[in-house]
């Protein structure tokens, strides 16, 4: 690749270092995109052992890219997310992505349309795997970052996702066990 080129994408990218999602951490900072599409694909390469059958390389692709189109939008909750935010992401995402040097505007697109379809295993894993980092951070915040709706979306953010898994519906489990736990400590 061009080294101009790397430059230019990794300026792109760069933004989701500095755009904070809705999600704190531990300490009382709010999360960068990035630090959430990071540690989501630690998460996707610890659980490689559970899905034998499944290319973990490509989830873990998924999830360093599934956020890059908040690059330039920035983070909008997915409880005020509208139809309109979506398009507007998506057709700024699709932009970017045809403006990628060949090969990768081709690999790009296409991981993002497989994707979108939720139709592989891979793009399963990784959309239950990314619902489920939410919820973990959730957990590890203090319960004063919580907005009233999290007490219930936190309970059933990503059950749908996760029913194809045996693994991953005790993964969501444990992880509403962990909700639980911190809201009857924290009254």
């Amino acid at each position: 690749m061009n080294t101009r080129n790397l430059i230019e994408i990794m300026s792109v990218a760069e933004n989701l270092k500095n755009y904070t999602r809705h999600s704190w951490t531990s300490t009382l900072r709010q999360e960068s995109v990035a630090e959430h599409s990071w540690r989501l694909s630690l998460l996707a390469y610890f659980v490689a052992d559970e899905f034998p059958e499944a290319n973990i390389n490509k989830v873990i692709q998924m999830c360093i890219f599934h956020d890059m189109g908040e690059a330039f939008t920035g983070d909008i909750p997915v409880f005020n997310k509208t139809d309109d935010h979506e398009k507007i992401e998506s057709e700024k995402l699709y932009s970017w992505i045809d403006s990628l040097p060949s090969p990768y505007s081709e690999k790009v697109r296409d991981l993002f349309l497989e994707m979108d379809e939720q139709k592989t295993l891979e793009s399963k894993i990784y959309k239950a795997l990314d619902k489920m980092e939410v919820i973990l951070q959730h957990n590890e915040a203090p319960l004063s970052t919580w907005i009233p709706l999290e007490y219930t979306l936190n309970l059933e953010h990503g059950a749908e996702q996760v029913e194809f898994s045996t693994y991953l519906k005790e993964l969501k489990q444990e992880l509403n066990n962990d909700s639980i736990d911190k809201i009857k400590k924290e009254k």
